[in-house]
């Protein structure tokens, strides 16, 4: 019997060193080596003027975890800073996962025994004329007292992994919830440096629409003035009046747009619309960066917090499997449990008031109508959905990239072309002013190679701004270097 008794410890120990269910494997990493059409040059075309630097593609290069402060403007550091301190969407990223952490550690104390503590106070009245006295003393009276201290134990022997696989579904929660929270502070802080870019392109662009607006208002009046000298027809005024009313109209939505723009960066900043910043952006506050970097398809999908988010949730998914089906197979249990009972107060752990007990049970389910069954079958659902969502992650994170890659070439290549309209518009400008100045052209051909030049830059504003638009895409794209980020930020 005791060698029976041995045996079948060292088969409850040698099952409990292993756990029902898939070991979780990290998702082979993609083969491909680049993006497509999207193959990195060395190096994007570069053109004369403000923000026209060629920006080179640097394989394997790092990125910081401040990454925007290489646009080298104090005041978007200032305000990206505060937006990773104050938005209110990164404080519930930072609880949730706090409650993920205090719900795994809850979990891992799986593997430890219960000991419960009890104490009991009761008053009974025994029925003399029908039973004997529970207490075993002379029956002087019906009543008695009966105190008990007890002391539980409880134990749940992780047999088949039911506990282990718990815990290493709730550990990867928190994972999840981490890598969540990176993906917050990437998403706040790249819509700060969007924001900021936007509203420096809007203030261009209204600078430029009004100094047009002006140009045109100035042509009115010379074509207004030629028509009652009789040298301009009405329809020659009423042209150019439509095409100043068109003009004026441009305006407007630019200016919905920057107040609009004011107030979502004011919203990233976790403030009212009241409370909206006192810095302000023009695109001559930010500098281009020239080197940017590049990782390769393999090496992205562990740098995305997204990616790194559904892996996790694949995982938490995977070790699900093994707790549906641990669920299945029997469910051991140890109890002890020792105490002290007297009917005095007073007596309590005094020789011969204390009891004990020691027990095992094994519980197996017989008939649940498929319940435990069609929760296994739920969580191979689960686990099939988790391997395609990180599948989708990683098609997507790529696709990013590529998006980005492709964008910053295109930029490069419609600044160059830009430049270039708004060098032969100020060349043609400057040309209708010296034929002005000899009398060979009138007033209105200068104003209206005025109007060219404007129009020139207004696309050239637009061009600049695309340029860093993109660039900050890029960076949110590649992880924005979360595992670079000081802790506290």
């Amino acid at each position: 019997m005791i060698a029976l008794g041995l045996a079948a410890i060292a088969w409850l120990a040698g099952l409990a060193g292993c756990a029902v269910g898939p070991n979780f494997k990290t998702p082979a990493p993609p083969v491909a080596t680049d993006y497509g059409g999207a193959s990195v040059p060395r190096e994007t075309a570069a053109a004369p003027g403000p923000d026209g630097n060629a920006q080179r593609f640097v394989a394997g290069m790092d990125i910081p975890g401040d990454w925007w402060t290489l646009f080298q403007s104090p005041k978007l550091s200032a305000l990206v800073e505060q937006a990773l301190q104050a938005n209110p969407n990164g404080a519930a990223a930072a609880a949730a996962l706090r409650q993920a952490n205090e719900l795994y550690l809850a979990q891992r104390a799986s593997y430890l025994p219960a000991v419960q503590g009890s104490f009991s106070a009761n008053r009974a009245e025994n029925a003399v004329s029908t039973l004997a006295n529970p207490t075993n003393l002379p029956q002087s009276s019906a009543y008695y007292n009966l105190y008990t201290a007890q002391l539980s134990v409880s134990y749940l022997p992780d047999v088949f992994g039911a506990t282990r696989r718990s815990v290493e579904a709730a550990k990867a929660q928190a994972e999840s919830n981490r890598f969540q929270l990176e993906a917050t502070y990437l998403t706040l802080s790249s819509n700060v440096v969007a924001s900021a870019v936007q509203e420096a392109s809007l203030r261009d662009q209204i600078v430029a629409t009004e100094r047009l607006l002006e140009l045109q208002r100035q042509v009115t009046q010379s074509v207004r003035g030629q028509r009652s000298l009789g040298t301009a027809s009405e329809l020659d005024l009423l042209t150019q009046q439509s095409a100043e009313a068109q003009t004026a109209a441009t305006l407007p939505p630019l200016q919905k747009q920057l107040g609009q723009t004011r107030d979502a960066l004011t919203a990233l900043l976790g403030q009212l619309p009241s409370g909206e910043p006192d810095a302000t952006f023009h695109l001559a506050d930010l500098t281009l960066p020239s080197d940017l970097p590049v990782s390769v398809p393999a090496k992205l999908v562990t740098q995305r917090p997204d990616v790194r988010q559904a892996e996790e949730n694949l995982h938490a998914a995977s070790a699900e499997v093994g707790v549906a089906l641990a669920n299945m197979l029997p469910q051991f249990e140890i109890t002890a449990d020792t105490g002290s009972a007297a009917l005095q107060l007073g007596k309590l752990f005094s020789p011969y008031t204390g009891f004990w007990d020691l027990g095992a049970s094994l519980t197996q389910t017989l008939f649940d109508a498929g319940a435990l069954l069609h929760k296994r079958r739920a969580a191979d659902a689960a686990l099939d959905q988790a391997a395609a969502q990180y599948r989708a992650a990683v098609i997507l994170a790529c696709q990013n990239v590529a998006d980005t890659l492709r964008a910053l070439q295109a930029d490069a290549d419609a600044l160059r072309a830009t430049t270039e309209a708004d060098r032969a518009a100020g060349v043609s400008l400057e040309l209708a002013r010296h034929q002005r100045e000899l009398g060979t052209i009138s007033v209105v051909a200068v104003l209206v190679a005025e109007q060219s030049y404007q129009q020139a830059e207004l696309a050239l504003v637009q061009a600049r701004a695309s340029r860093y638009a993109d660039t900050a895409a890029l960076y949110q794209a590649l992880g924005g270097g979360w595992w670079n980020r000081k802790s506290g930020s």
